[in-house]
């Protein structure tokens, strides 16, 4: 970040590129994202907040800036956008121009980091972000600890440098050796199965996130795993979010709902806080209403 533009996929409006990319760098940290944002078409400065589930608000005025010169054809020189970030527990740049602390892990403060999720419990890609990104324990268990040390450090070293490839790689060759040595269903693979999807989800694919995830919390529903089981529906609930296509939305959020509901049912926290599954089931209306209005002639 610190300045990098931010360019929009085909088909894709830049504003969505933005905030979609400032959400991956909230869910990286487990807390929202403080960024100005310089559009050069409009010819502004806009300052915002993204929260880890993608809701977004603007934290003051937009700011006028000169527009940047134009071509020989009238065209001006660049349609990227600007995105300066920081987490939301620091001082909000006023201007394009304020600079951002220099320790920064996808241009957040360890600090901020440290101090914007002091006071909520993580859950989801939240936690995993907080495990990347922290000082504790690597592993779950003394044989995974022998095995998986080196390769966990590698595979946070990787994503918290932004190499999203690198640390994807790392984790898929991870998980064949820890699944060949401890079992398919060892707590060692199953947290490296989170990792994998909260990389995927990083990285732009949050249909491989979802798919990944939401196996996950039936694998550990079955085990009568509650709270894992939770976590793991919390993951996939984030991904299903920044899915844009309303038929795969339906598709994908039919399975977590499914899920969801039968978890709600049960003793624990999917029980406890009903409020994610109303929101997951009215983002349910919406995609609806948005998939009968793209089939319309």
């Amino acid at each position: 970040m610190d300045g990098a533009p931010v360019m929009a996929a085909p088909g894709e409006e830049i504003q969505q590129a933005v905030l979609n990319h400032l959400q991956r760098l909230a869910i990286s940290v487990g807390a929202p994202i403080r960024a100005t944002v310089r559009d050069d078409r409009a010819g502004c400065v806009v300052p915002l907040e993204v929260a880890t589930d993608g809701s977004s608000r603007m934290t003051g005025e937009p700011v006028r800036v000169p527009a940047p010169q134009a071509s020989g054809t009238g065209t001006p020189t660049t349609t990227a956008t600007t995105v300066r970030a920081e987490a939301a527990a620091t001082a909000v740049p006023q201007s394009a121009a304020t600079a951002i602390p220099p320790e920064v892990i996808f241009g957040v403060s360890r600090e901020a980091v440290a101090s914007a999720v002091a006071h909520t419990p993580a859950r989801g890609f939240d936690a995993v972000a907080e495990e990347v990104l922290g000082d504790g324990p690597l592993t779950e268990t003394a044989e995974g600890a022998e095995l998986l040390t080196e390769p966990m450090t590698r595979i946070n070293e990787a994503v918290r440098a932004g190499r999203l490839d690198a640390a994807a790689e790392l984790a898929d060759r991870a998980l064949a050796e820890a699944a060949a040595a401890l079992g398919v269903h060892h707590a060692e693979v199953l947290h490296l199965r989170e990792l994998s999807a909260y990389i995927a989800y990083l990285a732009g694919d949050p249909v491989r996130a979802f798919q990944l995830s939401l196996d996950l919390a039936r694998l550990r529903r079955r085990a009568r795993d509650g709270e894992a089981a939770y976590d793991n529906v919390q993951s996939a609930a984030t991904a299903w979010r920044a899915v844009r296509d309303p038929e795969e939305g339906l598709r994908l959020g039919r399975d977590l709902i499914d899920l969801w509901t039968e978890l709600a049912a049960e003793p624990g926290p999917a029980a406890d806080d009903p409020r994610p599954l109303e929101s997951a089931r009215a983002r349910m209306v919406r995609l609806s209403d948005r998939a009968a209005r793209a089939a319309r002639p």
